[in-house]
Parts: C-alpha cells; structure tokens; sequence
C-alpha cells in the first residue's frame, strides 16, 4: 500500500512538474510575443514621429522659402467690393504697381484677372457672394507661387465692364461691371506696362489719341472721386465716445491731468479731421458731462447704455470710444484697441487698422488689438472699438496727451487708422 501511494506521489509530482514547464513555457512564449508587439509598436511610433517631423520641417522649410520670395513679390493687401447706382466695383490693393493679365471663361460666364508677381495676405483671400444682378461671386486666392487670381462670376457682357489699373496714391486695381445699359461705367485711362489683351485698331484709333490723352488727366480725377464714393470716408457716419466725463474723472496721471479732458480734446480734433474728409461724425458728449439724460446719477450701466443708444440711432457705420489707459506702476505704457470677443471680423479689422496707425504716429509700444466685453463694444449694432490711447499714468505719455502737438498726433493716427479700414 506505501509502495502504491509513493507512486501515486511521484506520478502527481511528474504531472505538477510537467504543468509547471507548460506555465513557464507560456510566460516565455508571453513574453517574447510581446516583445514583438512592443518592437513592433516603437517602431511603428517612430515612422510616425520621423514622418511628423519631416513634414512640419518640410512645411517650415517651404513657408520659409515662400517668406523669403514674397520680398520680391508685390503684396495684395486688400480686396473691397462696393455697389452704387447699379454698378458693381471691386478694388484690389497692393502695396506696389502691378500687372497683370485677364481672360474670360464661358458657362457661366466668368472674368478672370491673373496679377503677376504678386503674393496675397491670409486676410485678404476670400471666397464672397454678391447681392447683384450683375456680379454673383468674387473669389480671391494664391494661383501658383507668384500668381494672385481674382476670378468674377458676372452676367455682362464684353461691353459690360472695364479693368484698369490706378498708381496714384495706393496702388490698386480697379474692376467696373455696369456694362452699356446703365450708362455707368466710365473708360479708364490707357494702362501703362498692364499685360492685357489689346483690341483691334479701328480706324478712327489715331484721331481719337489726342483727345483720349486731354482726357486722361480728368478720367482719372472722376474716376478717383468714384473710388472715394465707394470705399472712402465721403458720406460715412462715424460715432465717436469721449470716454467719461461729468462726475467720472476716468484715470487721473501723475500730474493731475483727467483722462476725460484728454478723451474729448483728442475727440473734437478727430471729428475734425474726419468731416474735413466728407465724414458726418456724431460725438457722444461734446462737454465735461455725462450722457445719461440721469446725470450724475445715472448708474455705470445708464450711462453706457445712453453712450451706445446715440450710436445706434443714428445708425453710425462704426463706432469709437476714446480712452486712456493706467496702471500702478508708471513705467508701464504702450497702446491697446479692444473689440467685442464675440464681434465681427469687420470689428477686429477696424481695430488692427486703428492700432497700426495711431502707434506710427505717437510711436508708442504695441500692446496688440485684444478682445474684451466692454458694455460699449458689445452694445453697439455696428462695427465697434474701445482705443486705450496710451498710458496716463505714465509721466511720459501723460506729458504727450496732455500737449496740443500730441492731441494731434493722436487724432491724426486714429483717423488714418479709420481711413484704412473704409480703404
């Protein structure tokens, strides 16, 4: 019986041991598959990280090449699409003189403006509809390396537009759609160095080259007083806010001097210049008062609630509050626009322009166009800033807003600022 059970033992014992190598076997099996997993997935990361890598290196390396030819290049800034009097106009601007030449595409029918030479800003591609019998899109974007491509889908015929080309001032390229039947479109001057399709020489070509060069100089004074119609500040409505006033002194600088003496100061000098360029400027308060009906006691939101309802009713085409900002420490200084946060593109634009300018002309720090939920800004049915001018409490700059020279510098670079934003 021991003899059976020693056997029994050891036959259990063989059976465990066997059971045991099959367990060890699986663990190395385990393992080793594994191991071919893991290799398997660090190499599969590291194609993925070479792959990301070289494409942000190759993406540098052509945005960095595309830089570096775009200094050759004339830029295209800006593209401003107008209508008035049953004529559609779209301007092109660029920083130099351009070329450029142009075809036309059938079904449907499309105008095609190749400008040579050229590069287009992120801001100004676009892909845009237009409300008009006579154009139903524009679209602005990079052709090829050095080519910008404006493409137009209209409805009028070969006698129903004109492209031209103006040097005079900002250099820009002009497209009129009117055609004969409105009787609108005016003949632009002759293009100079423009590569264009040239028409068959008539008859009458040669007799008609001294009247056409006596008229030049007019074509292109009417045809700029057109542009000015269309995209200047003749006949824009401009709301202006004085920041404070009254019993709310706003910043007080180093010297005593008030923000709210400086805010209106730099208001009336701008209203000034922008009605002397054919603009209807409404100011909010043209005294040391506030501009709730309630007066002094009018509460904060009152009386920016009154600062908004004079811009809205008068259905500004934009709108302005003027202000100077302050900080504890003096040394602090520099120029901040703020917009809405959830504002329009046409804000933020108005606001990069106004910033851009006023800095040139005061040469103050660039503290950036920002965004913000000021009840002024955010109120307001059309396209609205708040400038902090710069810093009061900063001796320096509370000396340059506090002096007639620096109130005009002031006004001057806001209504540049403006100037650029109408175009």
């Amino acid at each position: 019986m021991q003899c059976r059970s020693n056997r029994g033992i050891v036959r259990l014992d063989r059976e465990n041991l066997r059971g045991s190598r099959e367990a060890v076997s699986q663990v190395f099996i385990s393992l080793f598959l594994g191991g071919i997993l893991l290799r398997r997935i660090v190499l599969l990361f590291t194609v993925l990280l070479v792959a990301v890598l070289g494409f942000s290196f190759a993406a540098n390396s052509a945005e960095a090449a595309f830089s570096d030819r775009a200094k050759d290049l004339t830029k295209i800034s800006g593209v401003r699409i107008g209508k008035t009097d049953g004529n559609v106009r779209i301007v092109i601007d660029s920083d130099l003189p351009v070329s450029y030449k142009q075809s036309v595409l059938a079904n449907p029918t499309r105008i095609v403006v190749d400008v040579q030479n050229a590069w287009i800003t992120p801001e100004a591609k676009q892909n845009t509809a237009v409300d008009s019998p006579l154009v139903s899109a524009v679209r602005v974007a990079q052709f090829d390396a050095t080519t910008v491509r404006i493409v137009v889908e209209t409805t009028v015929g070969q006698d129903g537009y004109s492209i031209f080309s103006l040097d005079s001032g900002k250099p820009r390229i002009v497209m009129d759609f009117g055609g004969s039947s409105t009787g609108n479109v005016t003949k632009p001057p002759r293009n100079q160095g423009i590569a264009v399709t040239p028409a068959l020489p008539s008859e009458t070509d040669e007799d008609e080259e001294e009247e056409e060069d006596a008229q030049d100089s007019g074509t292109r004074d009417q045809l700029d007083r057109d542009l000015d119609a269309i995209t200047g500040m003749k006949g824009r409505k401009i709301a202006i806010d004085p920041g404070h006033g009254g019993s709310d002194s706003g910043a007080i600088g180093p010297t005593g001097i008030m923000e709210k003496s400086v805010t209106l100061r730099v208001s009336r000098e701008l209203k000034r210049l922008l009605e002397a360029e054919g603009a209807t400027v409404i100011l909010t308060r043209t005294g040391d008062t506030e501009v709730s009906s309630k007066g002094a006691s009018a509460t904060s939101v009152e009386e920016l609630e009154a600062r908004c309802e004079i811009a809205n009713k008068a259905k500004a085409d934009i709108f302005l509050s003027i202000h100077a900002d302050a900080f504890t420490n003096r040394e602090v200084k520099g120029t901040t626009v703020y917009y809405y946060t959830k504002g329009t593109q046409q804000s933020k634009s108005l606001a990069d322009n106004v910033r851009s300018a006023l800095i040139d002309s005061i040469g103050t720090i660039d503290r950036g166009t920002q965004t913000s939920n000021f009840y002024v800004v955010k109120h307001t049915d059309m396209p609205a800033i708040l400038v902090e001018i710069s810093f009061i409490s900063n001796p320096d700059e509370e000396k340059m807003m506090n002096s007639a020279e620096g109130v005009k510098k002031i006004a001057q670079g806001i209504a540049d600022g403006i100037a650029d934003y109408f175009g």
